[in-house]
């Protein structure tokens, strides 16, 4: 038996390190890399029959990918263009959410069946030529909200303008520094078995809901869209169909991960025939988190992307969830570059928290050194410190030093300087801070043993 497990274990690890070696195609370099996903800006969104907005295994085929080929895929930014280059946040205030998350997909990749994984190779990831800017935003806390909304309620936004591989913005001067461009979102269809618990699960913590706000979302058919689906069939993924905001563990999904960038390898779970691979929510820059909700520099653009199938990869591997390996490519800021802010699972009101990573986060983005009020977080850099140490839970996130034109070091007083201001909606010059969260509870954390209730 023990002979058998390390037998098994070397196998996966050779089987492991075989895709980690993807053979060149043999027409790499002798023919143009195909297109097999086109959006176009002259159309709704929801007329496009290559996008969709819902996880379901029956929405149809857009394309079929050869395992081992290598494709160009086009994506709309994730609001479908519902973001315009102007200095109004009224688009932000009232954008439709139910509109949102444009996938390119699903593409059928040959030999793929359920029970392999899916090696997605990230080539490249560039914005249009003729859409050479993105925006960031915080959302309104009425309308989307975000991870900071108790504090900073008000729609606000900054426009980026791209120059090859840098990025600036007139709402925050000051501030010039490299891109890493990624997907935020990419993942093969839900069998109906895993779309089922996605909606148990999800469903079961809605009801349980104590909070004065969302904490999941139900399917909605409204605005559903599912690419060629015929009427019947569109009505079916409406109301069965997972929303996209979420990541989940089976496939990943919306994971926001700033590394799966150029050069990056993920492997994909597949649960369908033909993976059903879908990309989508394309972003020029972002800091840990994607903190404000809209926290990247979202953008439309082309993603180049190689596909190879690995067979019964996920019992080879052992693989119920993605796990991906991160390219070469990456701004360097030097090590001794970097302003750390702390934050532990003490909240803003002083209420203690046990090991609470949300709460340490939370405290940690809203230190303002030198980050005012509703200024972006596109570039910071979070991790989690501590984790074992009761009561607090602590974590970190990093500002790079270099990418403003002026010292902020801590070397002396700190000295006033225009920083800018983000857009807010007509008629508004500022953001309101409010104080919210004054009756939270004290949280203690899942997947720990509570005490038995007595009658």
């Amino acid at each position: 038996m023990r002979f058998a497990t390390a037998y098994s274990a070397m196998v996966a690890q050779v089987k492991l390190a075989q895709s980690l070696r993807v053979p060149p195609q043999e027409t790499m370099g002798k023919s143009e890399i195909r297109t097999v996903g086109k959006v176009d800006f002259d159309k709704p969104a929801s007329e496009q029959a290559v996008l969709h907005n819902r996880w379901h295994p029956d929405i149809p085929f857009v394309g079929t990918i050869k395992d081992g080929e290598t494709v160009k895929i086009e994506c709309l930014d994730w609001t479908g263009g519902q973001i315009g280059n102007n200095d109004s946040a009224d688009d932000i205030r009232n954008v439709d959410l139910t509109r949102i998350h444009y996938l390119t997909g699903p593409f059928e990749i040959e030999g793929a069946q359920p029970g392999d994984l899916l090696l997605v190779e990230i080539m490249d990831v560039q914005p249009f030529q003729d859409q050479p800017w993105g925006f960031t935003g915080i959302f309104d806390k009425s309308n989307g909200g975000g991870f900071l909304d108790e504090i900073y309620p008000s729609a606000a936004k900054a426009i980026w303008d791209f120059e090859g591989i840098f990025c600036t913005s007139r709402h925050i001067p000051h501030v010039k520094f490299a891109g890493l461009i990624h997907p935020g979102i990419l993942g093969c269809a839900p069998s109906a078995e895993v779309l089922e618990t996605w909606n148990r699960r999800e469903g079961d913590l809605i009801a349980a809901n104590k909070l004065e706000r969302q904490v999941a979302l139900p399917p909605e058919p409204a605005n559903a869209h599912a690419g060629t689906a015929d009427a019947e069939l569109k009505e079916k993924i409406g109301k069965e169909g997972a929303r996209t905001v979420p990541g989940r563990p089976e496939h990943g999904g919306n994971c926001d991960i700033k590394n799966l960038s150029r050069g990056s390898r993920v492997y994909l779970p597949v649960h369908v025939p033909g993976a059903k691979f879908s990309v989508g929510d394309l972003h020029f820059s972002q800091g840990d988190g994607e903190i404000s909700f809209c926290g990247a520099i979202e953008m439309a653009g082309v993603i180049t992307i190689n596909f190879k199938v690995i067979k019964n990869g996920m019992a080879d591997l052992g693989l119920k969830s993605p796990i991906y390996i991160p390219g070469p490519v990456e701004p360097q800021f030097g090590a001794g570059r970097y302003i750390y802010f702390e934050g532990f699972s003490v909240d803003e009101h002083g209420k203690q928290h046990y090991m609470d990573v949300t709460v340490a986060y939370r405290q940690t983005s809203l230190r303002e050194y030198p980050i005012t009020n509703y200024k972006m977080w596109s570039y910071i850099s979070g991790h989690v410190a501590g984790i074992v140490d009761i009561p607090n839970a602590c974590t970190t996130l990093g500002l790079p030093m270099d990418i403003f034109d002026f010292d902020i070091s801590p070397s002396g007083p700190a000295k006033s300087l225009d920083m800018g201001s983000c857009a807010f909606e007509d008629g508004v010059t500022e953001g309101k801070v409010t104080s919210g969260g004054k009756n939270s509870q004290h949280s203690f954390g899942g997947g720990v043993t509570y005490k038995n209730e007595t009658a």
